[in-house]
């Protein structure tokens, strides 16, 4: 299959080039980016370096490809949409941007969490791409919601990697700030809680309670550690039961026995999820690496759904180690 990846330049196109130029199915036509157009894509993704020969281009040739994915900031890919429609009818696009998340009556995108809507991305064109948080948060309560069983409000504490924020440099993100520190950020307003409450809602018809969500900058460059608590009548071996159950068919998540650490899954599409029970409370950590299962890793993983592949083609990947 021929792609093309609009917004080339940033860290979710990075790794989206870093894990196609081995994609056993994917021929990469062309990388677009009107900043850095005529250079070499190694110039700004260092370490693509004798992977590949690309040049970026300010062009934008659909017609001559089956799928794209978007990798551009938030509000362009709507711009992009409004722009080129209609697209070639033959044409996938993956965004990966917040614009087409939320259900509404124009919007044509499914969203493209495969743990919750497997079966509509197999049968979708057009697929909005989950944001990092949320999807490490769906993962942690879907099997609840599934279950029908979410009744009181869920409290979030999830601190991210500073690669979270995309590559342009800002106050927040440059290194002498956020090394040796940590920092509350967009508490209870975080924009991916509508996302997170749309698919609670999917699974749990009615669900109204609050998801209280403090999100943490880390002093690391990825990953996402969320914990996350509500109270539950089940025991432990009964969740670890459910949640096992749920996700016995989704080759990314694992339930894990022990308490996990954020290095299990750097580097990889996995989502590690661990149970224990406080009283009457169930409490669920969730890891994900931000810029994979957060972001391209899940991108590729949707086109292999929406194109009938493996699942797991060019995603076995490692975790980075002690």
């Amino acid at each position: 299959m021929k792609v093309g990846i609009i917004g080339g330049a940033g860290y979710t196109a990075g790794e989206l080039l870093r894990l196609l130029v081995h994609h056993p199915h994917i021929d990469i036509t062309f990388v677009h980016s009107n900043s850095q157009a005529g250079k070499p894509v190694h110039h700004i993704h260092k370490d693509l370096l004798g992977e590949q020969e690309l040049v970026f281009t300010n062009n934008l040739p659909l017609s001559e490809v089956e799928a794209i994915f978007l990798c551009m900031g938030h509000g362009q890919s709507g711009l992009f949409w409004e722009e080129n429609s209609p697209l070639p009818e033959h044409l996938k696009v993956i965004d990966l941007s917040h614009d087409f998340r939320l259900k509404r009556p124009d919007n044509p995108f499914i969203y493209g969490l495969p743990e919750i809507n497997r079966q509509e991305i197999q049968k979708s064109s057009y697929i909005a791409n989950p944001g990092c948080f949320a999807t490490a948060i769906q993962l942690a309560l879907l099997p609840l919601a599934h279950q029908q069983v979410l009744k009181n409000e869920v409290h979030v504490h999830a601190i991210t990697g500073s690669t979270g924020a995309g590559q342009k440099p800002m106050a927040t993100t440059h290194f002498s700030w956020r090394n040796n520190n940590v920092s509350v950020y967009k508490a209870f307003k975080h924009q991916h809680l509508g996302e997170i409450g749309q698919s609670l809602q999917q699974l749990q018809e009615g669900f109204q309670q609050p998801i209280n969500f403090i999100p943490v900058r880390g002093n690391f460059s990825r990953g996402i550690m969320a914990s996350v608590y509500t109270e539950c009548d089940w025991s432990l071996e009964e969740a670890q039961s459910y949640y096992q159950d749920y996700y016995k068919d989704h080759l990314f998540v694992h339930v894990s026995d022990t308490n996990p650490d954020l290095k299990q899954v750097v580097n990889t599409n996995k989502g590690l999820l661990y149970l224990e029970k406080h009283d009457n409370k169930l409490l669920i950590i969730s890891m994900i690496d931000n810029l994979l299962k957060g972001a391209s890793g899940q991108a590729v993983q949707n086109l292999n759904l929406a194109a009938g592949w493996d699942e797991t083609a060019g995603l076995k990947l490692k975790a980075i180690g002690f």
